[in-house]
């Protein structure tokens, strides 16, 4: 039985945009200009049909049930997937399949982990963003949160259990006198879509290598954006169920310009790999925000320069151990003089540890306290 798409506000919700790149995909291309508002589209063994620019139009709605109607008996589809296509043409669309289900549902327990650690391995890619790291402050990455506050939870499939995720409108691209148009250039919607499969798939080749004796493969696939974070957000998933699978459909209103894999799978022995990578991660990553208390036993300065390196005597986790600095120049010279005064120092900054050595990162001399 055919179903026919009346529905106003379930018409309204189409794009022009979707409209447009939902006709060039099936085949239709613009051939002239229709009135003000509007294209006529043209196709070999296709109907001419007329595309609206704009919603802004008296008759929208019913303009876009009549192309549904064109687009489906072309397509030999019926109505209702091609709807269900237009209103996520203009949308990145991610799934996130649980291997567990014949049925289409879960227990509740493991459907918790399934959505929490899929928000959780955004949440991650959306922190790389911003810069490449092997662990974040996901909670206090404005940015990322802002990023994840636009994306909507789609409906499941039937016959099994998949998150489906619609980013927000990824709009075209926009030429402005460049010779082309990158994934770089892409809006962040786009951005997150690509760095989020380049992770997965980077993590899933880590896991594999590490298996066979790499132990420097998660280390290699920080640049593709793998952390500490994201694969504490896969062990979680990974716990609950045999296998997971991870797809994308890229938004026909802006086709990827380089071949991106679309599709990664985790086994549930994958689990125990990952979270022994995130706790490695997080292990050697930086302490933020740390404050140190010390005196100066060391200080350098190459001929010319004005930053200077200083090391500092000082506790760390109740231990006594040495840990260099390298100040700017005003810094580093009230350094020297609490060095000669047997002064101590206050420090802070982000404390990393390099295999039995420490450093401090973004260091700032906070004060020097008088040996009164």
């Amino acid at each position: 039985m055919q179903v026919h798409i009346h529905d106003r506000d379930a018409l309204l919700a189409v794009s022009p945009t979707a409209l447009s790149a939902y006709a060039h995909a099936a085949g239709w291309k613009r051939h002239e200009a229709y009135r003000v508002h509007s294209d006529i589209y043209v196709g070999d063994d296709r109907p001419e049909v007329i595309v609206p620019r704009t919603e802004r139009l008296g008759d929208y709605a019913s303009v876009v049930a009549e192309l549904i109607k064109v687009f489906a008996h072309v397509g030999g589809q019926d109505e209702t997937s091609v709807y269900r296509s237009l209103v996520t043409a203009d949308r990145d669309i991610i799934r996130v399949q649980a291997g567990e289900s014949q049925d289409g549902s879960v227990p509740l327990n493991k459907g918790v982990d399934l959505i929490g650690g899929t928000h959780d391995m955004l949440l991650a890619a959306a922190c790389s963003l911003g810069g490449l790291k092997t662990v974040y402050r996901a909670g206090a990455n404005r940015s990322a949160t802002d990023l994840l506050a636009g994306i909507r939870l789609g409906q499941t499939d039937q016959g099994s259990f998949i998150v489906t995720l619609l980013t927000p409108v990824v709009p075209p691209p926009i030429q402005l006198s460049l010779p082309g148009v990158s994934d770089q250039d892409a809006p962040p919607e786009r951005r997150l879509t690509v760095r989020l499969m380049k992770a997965l798939v980077a993590a899933c080749l880590a896991v594999e290598r590490t298996t066979v004796g790499n132990g420097d493969a998660f280390k290699e696939a920080v640049e593709s954006g793998v952390s500490a974070n994201l694969c504490e957000a896969l062990a979680r998933i990974i716990r609950s169920f045999p296998t997971l699978d991870v797809s994308v459909s890229w938004a026909r209103t802006r086709p990827v310009t380089v071949p991106q894999q679309n599709a990664v799978r985790f086994g549930g022995t994958d689990a125990p790999v990952l979270q022994e990578a995130a706790r490695s991660f997080r292990e050697h990553a930086p302490q933020p925000d740390v404050r140190l208390h010390g005196h100066v036993r060391l200080l350098t300065r190459g001929e010319g320069a004005e930053d200077g390196t200083i090391r500092l005597n000082t506790f760390v986790d109740q231990k006594s151990q040495s840990v260099t600095a390298l100040l700017e120049r005003r810094d580093y010279e009230r350094a020297i003089q609490a060095h000669k005064d047997k002064a101590m120092v206050i420090l802070s900054g982000d404390l990393e540890r390099m295999g039995q050595r420490w450093r401090l990162l973004n260091s700032h001399l906070e004060g020097v306290l008088s040996n009164e």
